[in-house]
């Protein structure tokens, strides 16, 4: 009896062509949009009018779309995300409005308080089987009455009148300008900072901790995770919280832009807080996500806003073209996910 043939060699991974590569493309387009918007508005690049702002305005959007990410892992949204962090800033108002606290204890208060609001919403997920789009929905209409009964019993108006130290050097001060050999850059808002520890944290936990791979791994596959031994309720209710508390994040580092704790923070961060990730390659399906990716698309977004502002389009017009761009954006996101299919290689 002969032995058998040695079964032939695996054929080594195929890889994605370099066009194809997501964050690649992202940089493109970032480099693309920049090098328009100043050639056909040369005060794009002005220092104080357009690049500091700018920096502030994708430091207060990359922690939001962070915010989203966090529960997009799971396949779940957050349609909470600019109440939880109206709701923050406004614990933040009130604390250091009634116990004079310092500025960072003011953000811990309203980050907690926001977390906690995320991790109820993830309780009663897990405790009813509700679709996450229906529980944070009424959690956001909740809130919204919620909110504004609450600045009408502790304050004379709608926002607090005071802020605490420090809070208006983080509006208008900057790190001193950066320099590379002979190449410097504009300086960089106060914000930034905050931002760049969000991403840094948030990417250490879904990339290396055994809590961020559990939840990419419920978000896969929810009944494999239980029949794996993952703790799915405690990773949904800890994602949720997560959520929370950079969305809480997001709406001091908005009030900090604005100079006031007032109960409009957070109007506006649906939307930009589902673009980023998935403009950056995060699944709304779940089990993927990209963090890299979601600092990219805030950046071409905040871009794209801040370009068309500066060529005085109307409030309708922006909001046409930054539709059809970002719609381009994502056909030709699919077109990458098409490829990597056709490849057998992961997108």
């Amino acid at each position: 009896m002969t032995d058998a043939a040695p079964p032939a060699p695996a054929a080594p991974p195929r890889s994605l062509p370099l066009w194809a590569n997501p964050r690649i493309g992202l940089v493109v387009l970032l480099v693309a949009l920049v090098a328009l918007f100043s050639t056909l508005r040369p005060g794009f690049l002005n220092t104080y009018l357009t690049l500091v702002p700018l920096q502030a305005d994708i430091s207060v959007y990359v922690v939001v779309g962070l915010a989203q990410l966090s529960v997009l892992s799971l396949g779940h949204m957050n349609m909470a995300v600019g109440r939880m962090a109206a709701f923050s800033a406004f614990a933040a108002g009130l604390a250091h409005d009634r116990f004079d606290v310092s500025l960072p204890v003011a953000l811990l208060a309203g980050m907690a308080a926001a977390g906690l609001l995320g991790a109820l919403a993830g309780l009663i997920i897990t405790a009813t089987g509700v679709n996450s789009f229906v529980v944070t929905l009424a959690l956001d209409f909740a809130l919204i009455g919620l909110v504004s009964l609450l600045y009408a019993t502790f304050t004379p108006g709608v926002a607090f009148a005071g802020q605490p130290a420090g809070m208006a050097q983080m509006r208008s001060d900057t790190f001193a300008d950066y320099c590379v050999g002979d190449v410097c850059g504009p300086p960089i808002p106060l914000q930034v900072p905050y931002a760049l520890v969000a991403v840094l944290l948030v990417g250490l936990v879904f990339r290396w901790s055994r809590v961020g791979r559990e939840v990419l791994m419920t978000g896969a596959n929810e009944k494999a995770a239980k029949l794996s031994g993952i703790p799915v309720r405690a990773r949904i209710i800890q994602a949720h919280a997560l959520s929370g508390v950079l969305a809480g994040l997001a709406g001091f580092l908005l009030a900090a832009n604005n100079g006031a704790f007032s109960a409009s923070i957070g109007d506006g961060f649906l939307l930009p807080s589902f673009l980023a990730p998935v403009l950056g390659g995060t699944l709304l399906v779940g089990g993927a996500v990209s963090v890299l990716g979601t600092v990219l698309g805030t950046a071409i977004v905040q871009v794209i806003y801040k370009g068309l502002n500066l060529l005085q389009f109307q409030v309708d017009e922006l909001k046409l073209y930054i539709g059809l761009i970002l719609l381009l954006a994502l056909s030709l996101d699919r077109v990458r996910h098409v490829v990597a299919e056709k490849r057998g290689v992961p997108a």
